[in-house]
């Protein structure tokens, strides 16, 4: 069944066909070309769809103005159906029209070319950074004014002493407020865009390496800045780690033997030996151990410094870092990624909802209000208002204040917006259910002014929202499209959707009637690797040379105790990992081997695999997904406590995992199809010889292997086959048939004249 989001959907789409039909429906001196029931629709309207819709009908020709007026008239036909049936008054309709304009209204309520224009200015400053120090002096939004006097004036006699040449760092040191960068000199490190508030961004980005910026104020108090060095971007980097964890308060033996066990990682590493191999059996990392340690992407001054400075001091894919230590522990990280800033075009969406989300709001919120206020006018009683802010008591500070005023107060008119009236009660009733405990130094004046300013606000935006369809053509047109496409949507449901769906008779009927439409025609089956280099379609092949597959993917060995097969919490939590692996991905199946030290009892290695294999049933994996393995004493290992192990290699049963295997290792490194193909359904096969047989040749700059297992001839199609296409088919009759239909309760009339005139 198609879904209810889906039939809207495209219905709107369809809607837009006609998109000025409906505002207005005629003017004065303009031609009626169509008239469905009592509803008009003027040349000028169906000249305008047209425009703007003559690809509608097919992307791949251009339809002709006769040819679209047909679909105009079927489409206002059908809505006008449904407002004949009032379906636009029912609560349901109502209901979903307040959802579609509540998301539409705010983009229309805000300033689109301030938004774009912060979006442009955002993207400009990823690509540099900027090494920024501070000093602040804290002073809260609702401070008193002679509070915020007296920071603004300390701060600029601070700003005079740096002017006469005493250093920044020092008066930093000796005066910032900030606990975290005070001792640093004021230092925030390198900064980019959105990791400061925007009006802080907006001084540094604009200050010369080296000067001193004015004075600036924030919701935290009034800064000084220092931009102290500038550099290209360096972007975002993706690493795995290896942590040997240190926890706090360590004695100094354990930190002592933290740091051997890494040092001693660090020389396997140089010996060769696989990083992810390394980090599933020394990591204790339980969040990355079993992915290799692979982290998410971050960029600068997102991570501890020693830890960030290691990543972005590594210069090629594979590189590994000496160890270094953090708070957490001692690392060592391998390079997986580096990610330069993506193109415009890509990166604007997520940028625009950084933007509107930021402090970038709070610019946004203040013009778009003075956008509003130039749009309706907006007049303050500024006695009455001054009479509630000087009544404004300790009371408002502690989110406690009570509405003491008399009702002849309280009837007064506040403020208007255009021809709207807000009285003393109703701000007070707002202030009443919206106040809060204040910081501490707040000003019951300066509160009360605040919580007025954002109330004048909120009705500002509440009426400007109301008035939208009127002042605002595009969006009146808009929620007109909205309307006709749920209506739409909701006849096509009932009439045409739903029955197509459900009419199985009339499917069979259907397609009893016109089976020679439904046919394959010559298709090969097989499998097509498109890769990007010789090497990477080899590795691909030799993975896939065997079912299940092997992937280059294990989970953390476990180590047990000389002469036991018990699981302590360590390991369990390691299996708890390979639960959620083998569960996640549906295709995975695990090898589980058995392992036992020379000395040990002959049986132990397979008691080892019982106890791991009996976990996993109990945590819901089935038996079909586990292989056991039992070596025995078979392998010897020169690492002492190693053959003390069970291991745990992962397969697949479906060659896609290969492919996300391998294009996470070489990035858009391989495709796998597998399937029946016609010609056109993939270049690779349309490229390839028709013959079974395997075959391999050069695509482009792509290299590519083809397994062709059986070539089937042309032949009709079953009825499951061809169920979908029918479907399609079935609906376009049903369709006509209810169109029919609706012209015999409906009258339609065309202005032949008229038309003639628009579509000569």
């Amino acid at each position: 069944m198609i879904s209810r989001i889906a039939c809207v959907v495209v219905s709107i789409i369809l809607v837009n066909s006609c998109k000025t039909a409906q505002t207005p429906l005629q003017t004065e001196g303009e031609e009626v070309v169509l008239t469905v029931g009592d509803k008009k629709f003027t040349a000028d309207d169906f000249f305008q769809s047209f425009t703007k819709n003559q690809f509608a009908t097919d992307t791949a020709r251009r339809a002709d103005a006769r040819q679209y007026f047909d679909l105009y008239t079927n489409l206002k036909l059908k809505v006008v159906a449904a407002e004949k049936q009032g379906r636009d008054t029912t609560e349901a309709f109502r209901e979903e029209m307040a959802s579609y304009r509540k998301q539409l209204a705010q983009t229309y309520l805000t300033d689109k070319l301030l938004i774009d224009n912060l979006v442009a200015e955002a993207y400009q400053r990823l690509k540099e950074e900027v090494r920024v120090s501070h000093i602040l002096l804290p002073v809260g939004p609702d401070a008193s004014p002679q509070d915020t006097l007296a920071a603004y004036r300390a701060l600029q006699a601070l700003k005079g002493r740096i002017n006469e040449g005493e250093s920044f760092a020092e008066m930093a040191q000796k005066f910032s407020k900030d606990p975290a960068t005070s001792a640093k000199g004021g230092d925030l490190g390198y900064l980019s865009a959105f990791y400061a508030l925007y009006p802080l961004e907006n001084t540094f980005y604009n200050l010369p390496v080296g000067k001193v910026s004015d004075i600036v104020r924030t919701k935290t108090g009034f800064h000084l800045l220092k931009t102290t060095a500038r550099r290209p971007a360096r972007g975002q980097v993706r690493v795995a780690h290896i942590l040997v964890r240190i926890s706090p308060g360590a004695e100094p033996n354990e930190v002592n033997q933290a740091k051997k066990k890494i040092e001693m990682i660090h020389q396997k590493l140089l010996e060769g030996q696989p990083f992810e191999t390394l980090c599933r059996t020394f990591s204790d990392d339980n969040s990355t151990r079993s992915d290799g340690g692979i982290l998410r992407p971050f960029g600068v001054n997102r991570w501890i410094p020693a830890f960030e400075e290691a990543s972005f001091g590594l210069a090629n894919v594979g590189d590994f870092s000496k160890p270094f230590q953090t708070n957490y522990g001692w690392h060592v990280v391998k390079l997986v990624e580096k990610i330069g800033l993506q193109p415009f075009a890509e990166l604007a969406p997520t940028l625009k909802q950084q933007v509107v989300t930021d402090s970038r709001g709070e610019l946004i919120a203040q013009l778009t209000q003075k956008k509003l206020e130039k749009e309706y006018k907006v007049e303050v009683s500024e006695s009455v208002l001054e009479n509630l802010v000087e009544n404004a008591d300790s009371s408002l500070l502690r989110g406690q204040w009570k509405n003491r005023e008399k009702p002849e107060v309280l009837a007064k008119p506040l403020f208007s917006i255009g021809d709207k009236n807000y009285a003393v009660a109703d701000f007070l009733q707002y202030l009443a259910e919206r106040q809060e405990p204040r910081a501490a130094g707040s000003s019951p004046r300066v509160a009360m002014q605040h919580y007025f300013e954002r109330y004048q606000q909120k009705q500002l935006i509440d009426y400007a929202d109301t008035n939208l369809e009127k002042k605002n053509g595009e969006f009146r047109a808009l929620m007109n499209e909205i309307k006709d496409g749920i209506l739409l949507s909701q006849l096509m449901e009932e009439n045409v959707w739903g029955k197509s769906l459900t009419d199985s008779v009339g499917q069979r009927q259907f397609y009893g009637q016109h089976k020679d439409k439904y046919k394959y025609p010559e298709r090969v089956r097989a499998t097509v690797v498109v890769a990007a280099s010789d090497s990477i379609l080899a590795k691909t092949q030799r993975m896939m040379a065997q079912k299940p597959y092997r992937l280059e993917r294990k989970g953390a060995d476990l180590l047990f105790e000389k002469n036991s097969s018990d699981l302590s919490q360590r390991q369990r939590d390691d299996l708890t990992d390979l639960v959620v692996v083998l569960l996640k991905y549906p295709s995975y199946l695990v090898e589980v081997s058995g392992h036992a030290e020379a000395t040990e009892a002959d049986s132990l290695s397979d008691e080892r695999i019982r106890k791991v294999v009996a976990f996993l049933k109990l945590n819901r994996v089935p038996l079909n997904k586990i292989i056991e393995k039992d070596y025995g004493k078979f392998r010897p290992n020169a690492d002492a406590g190693l053959n003390r192990r069970v291991g745990f290699q992962y397969f697949s049963t479906d060659r896609r995992d290969i492919e996300k295997i391998i294009n996470s290792q070489y990035p858009n490194g391989v495709s796998v199809s597998e399937g029946i193909f016609a010609k056109g359904n993939n270049p690779a096969v349309d490229a390839a010889k028709w013959a079974v047989g395997y075959q391999t040749f050069a695509m482009d700059t792509k290299k590519v292997s083809v397994e062709v297992y059986k070539i089937e001839p042309p032949r009709p199609k079953t009825f499951d086959e061809a169920r979908g296409a029918v479907i399609n088919d079935y609906q376009k009759v049903l369709e006509n048939k209810w169109l029919a239909a609706l012209r015999q309760q409906i009258p339609v009339k065309i202005n032949e004249t008229e038309l003639k005139k628009i579509t000569k």
